[in-house]
């Protein structure tokens, strides 16, 4: 019976994923050299290139595409056999967990965890990523073992448990010139906005309502993240439009004014989403409790 070696079925799969050599030797930790010759030796077992390049990269052959889903079977399932465990100590464990979240993410759930695994699992650390729409990729692949926040992407395929629903309000500056007391949706559409453009999809919904009812906000300051914009708004006279609880951590730290939205605008669930290979993960299950004890709501 022919074998192949596993380690060139990782290198396969992430030249798949990256349409590109170099970037798969990135990924896998490897000189460029060693996936050259890793992938010659898939060439040589296939009896086929398996990838040619496009100007749009690597791009797999038919035969290619045929196997990327076996491999990544063969791949799950060697590491579910090589991280089988049906116990986990935190206290005593050195894992290293990846989350991906957003800005606000960290914010609310960051101090809390630090707080929570220093006392139960000193030897515990997080790696944190930015949300992205790699992120099903990420989780699917082990790369990532939880993804956090609204992430409507991750419904379907996904495991998941909410965690809090967020609704959005208002902050400007103490020292704004013009809203002072009150803000009403005439005002509101007048005035210049900040508005956050990678934080997640949660900000889209703004927008979305906005346009529903036939109604544009001026925005005039594109940020990617919604820390960076509350700070600019501090000390300027723009407005933004954020969920409540960045809010409740910001209040307090600066001289805002928080007003509610002065238009009915949908609420969102936080969610922790997970694939299936970690669902059974005695750390992952353990890990996800915490999270969940930390922020769920009543």
């Amino acid at each position: 019976m022919k074998t192949i070696d596993t380690r060139l079925l990782q290198v396969f799969n992430e030249i798949y994923a990256k349409k590109s050599v170099s970037n798969a030797a990135l990924a896998l930790g490897l000189p460029q050299p060693a996936v050259s010759i890793a992938l010659a030796k898939l060439r040589e077992h296939f009896g086929n290139p398996l990838f040619v390049r496009t100007t749009d990269g690597m791009v797999p052959t038919p035969l290619g595409a045929e196997l990327i889903e076996p491999v990544r079977a063969a791949l799950n399932a060697v590491s579910a056999v090589v991280d089988f465990s049906t116990h986990f100590d935190p206290s005593t464990s050195k894992r290293v967990f990846k989350i991906a979240m957003t800005d606000i993410s960290q914010l609310i759930l960051l101090p809390k965890l630090w707080e929570r695994l220093r006392l139960t699992a000193p030897g515990v650390g997080i790696d944190v990523f930015p949300l992205s729409s790699d992120t099903p990729q990420l989780l699917e692949s082990g790369a990532v073992d939880l993804a956090l926040g609204y992430v409507p992407e991750l419904e379907a395929g996904f495991y998941q448990q909410r965690l809090f629903s967020q609704h959005f309000v208002c902050m400007v500056s103490q020292s704004h010139p013009r809203i002072q007391g009150k803000l009403k949706l005439k005002q509101y559409l007048q005035e210049d906005h900040a508005a956050i453009v990678s934080s997640g999809a949660a900000p889209k919904i703004i927008d979305e309502t906005l346009h529903a009812m036939g109604k544009e906000r001026r925005i005039a300051l594109r940020i990617p993240h919604f820390l960076g914009a509350s700070f600019v708004v501090e000390l300027t006279d723009l407005l933004i439009t954020i969920p409540q609880r960045l809010a409740e951590v910001l209040q307090g730290r600066g001289a805002y004014v928080i007003y509610p939205v002065p238009f009915a605008i949908p609420t969102y669930e936080v969610k922790q989403h997970w694939h299936e290979r970690y669902h059974h993960d005695a750390a992952s299950r353990w890990l996800r409790g915490v999270i969940a004890d930390l922020l769920t709501d009543a």
